[in-house]
């Protein structure tokens, strides 16, 4: 079998395709651009408003059949054993409509949340998203709260969490088991070596149909209401649940989304908002995919160029950068040929390496760990740290037990929040656009030109997702808007076209690599952002920090 087939294979096994590359989660846990004055309206100016601004906790017009939830009482506790939260944490429970539109229709379901109370005298809640879509706030919160945000901001505030509709602890999308999850994220079915393309697309269809019928049986009517607009109002709900009349949030990543479509759809209600790794709510799926393929390419030349300076680094260095892809794309064609088995049983492929590559370049301080991971499959053919970089990824033990559900919920939330494109033209057109910015592979076939996303066109519930719309807030606070520069998996320019679209947009951008601003640690950034909260501070438009 030659290379070109070979890859053409494992692409059309989901192994680099459509279904794989859209599992570029946008999380918070885990590319250069001149700016040009971005942002609008209130930039430097004026002061954000407190949580606890005097003013009614949800408006007169609210319809009747809604006001229990928003006035329900929240009952903070001791938190379950399972959220292995810090110490001092509370935990509570809120009920929500399944459906906005029609309250009464569905049962209601249940969101989890966790919060640290504030160590000093605190001026409400500020509420945080750590991205996916699927990551859990609650994990985040009471496992990471308290080295995540500064000292000032847990003196200050009380951090709250909560797992969104779908995810985790709240009422959420379930779809398989553990050994199902391995078999959807790293399962080479029987006889790959020897399939032809119509073959290899066969199963790849099969495993989405069969999975996707999965979760709606295991899920059920909950599925079609996981949407982010939906998030947004248990989002309002819950602020006026806690007390506060106007919200304060630090979204992060996929978090942003919820923050942005907030603000759009509740300018009246924005206290101090943050948007940090920032996601553009006009630009297509296919586009997104597009883009993120684009700056991981970047962000791997970058790391590749740092590694190539050190004595560690496990690449002859013979032809530079390029001569390090060339060794990567070899290692990746030929486990594609020999599909060679890890110790626990599973196949490692050129997917599983991908996205060990992936989830080290959210962080800068990963990359010593991938330059380990292909020394020791290239000295001892040992792929146990690509399993373990793509397997810290997808949140799996070591004993194959997967910590959240946040793959399952992700295609979930995805599949709702936007249209479904089903075009043969526009599918190839993303087809050849993605061949020209992916680093690894070969030119597409014609089979491949027309896979298109065979998750989300064969999930049970369809969007209703016409057309995306820019978010705008008008007459919204001002709201800071955080950007890394070298970001791989929101890129710089998301950020700034978030920034310009919303009226009161402020743009502070970070040089640097990585995922995540904030958590980065410099001064500038996180001084910028600390005075917003605290003091209600806006910076400058365009700040420039790192």
């Amino acid at each position: 079998m030659t290379a070109r087939s070979r890859r053409v294979r494992a692409k059309l096994l989901g192994l680099g395709s459509i279904a794989s590359v859209m599992t570029l989660a946008l999380s918070g846990c885990v590319l250069i651009q001149e700016l040009q004055s971005p942002g609008g309206g209130q930039g430097g100016e004026g002061e954000a408003p407190p949580a606890d601004a005097e003013g009614p906790l949800y408006d007169e017009d609210l319809a009747p059949e809604l006001v229990p939830f928003y006035e329900q009482e929240l009952e903070w506790g001791e938190c379950p054993a399972e959220y292995a939260a810090v110490e001092g944490a509370e935990c509570a429970t809120a009920t929500a409509p399944m459906d906005w539109e029609n309250p009464g229709e569905f049962e209601d379901i249940e969101l989890a949340l966790v919060r640290l109370p504030a160590t000093g005298e605190s001026q409400g809640s500020l509420f945080t998203n750590p991205g996916g879509p699927g990551a859990s706030g609650v994990d985040f919160v009471a496992q990471s709260g308290d080295y995540f945000f500064s000292p000032e901001l847990r003196e200050n505030y009380d951090i709250v969490g909560w797992d969104p509709r779908g995810v985790g602890y709240s009422s959420a999308v379930e779809c398989v088991d553990d050994e199902g999850m391995d078999e959807y994220l790293y399962g080479v079915p029987e006889g790959a070596d020897e399939m032809t393309e119509e073959e290899a697309f066969e199963f790849a269809q099969k495993q989405a149909v069969e999975f996707g019928a999965n979760c709606l049986e295991n899920t059920g009517p909950l599925l079609e209401f996981v949407d982010t607009k939906s998030t947004v109002n248990d989002l309002d709900m819950l602020r006026a649940a806690v007390g506060d009349t106007n919200l304060v949030y630090f979204g992060l990543s996929y978090g942003t989304d919820i923050g942005a479509q907030y603000i759009d759809r509740y300018p009246e209600r924005v206290g101090r908002i943050v948007l940090d790794g920032a996601t553009d709510p006009t630009v297509p799926m296919f586009d997104v995919v597009v883009d993120q393929q684009e700056k991981f390419a970047d962000a791997t030349m970058n790391y590749l160029e740092d590694c190539l300076t050190t004595e560690e680094c496990p690449f002859s260095g013979r032809g530079g950068v390029n001569g390090a892809i060339a060794e990567i794309q070899t290692i990746m064609d030929t486990v594609d040929e020999t599909l060679p088995t890890a110790p626990d049983g599973r196949t490692l492929t050129s997917g599983v390496i991908s996205t060990a590559i992936s989830s080290a370049l959210y962080s800068e301080d990963s990359w010593p760990y991938l330059s380990q991971a292909f020394a020791m499959w290239m000295d001892q053919q040992d792929p146990s740290l690509f399993f373990l970089l793509a397997d810290s990824y997808y949140g799996r033990d070591q004993n194959g037990n997967y910590d959240s559900n946040m793959f399952e919920a992700f295609p979930a939330i995805n599949c709702l929040d936007y249209p479904l494109v089903t075009d043969e033209a526009a599918i190839k057109d993303f087809n050849e656009r993605l061949n020209e910015v992916q680093l690894f592979g070969t030119e597409m076939t014609d089979a491949e030109l027309t896979v298109g996303d065979l998750t989300c066109e064969n999930w049970p519930v369809q969007s209703r997702v016409e057309q995306q719309e820019p978010v705008t807030g008008e007459g919204a606070a001002p709201v800071l808007v955080v950007a890394t520069t070298h970001d791989p998996a929101t890129p710089l320019k998301w950020a700034v076209a978030v920034a310009e679209q919303l009226e009161s947009g402020v743009l502070v951008e970070f040089e640097g690599e990585g995922h995540i601003a904030y958590s980065q640690g410099d001064p500038c950034v996180v001084d910028a952002v600390d005075d917003y909260f605290i003091e209600g501070a806006v910076p400058q438009d365009g700040l420039k920090c790192g």
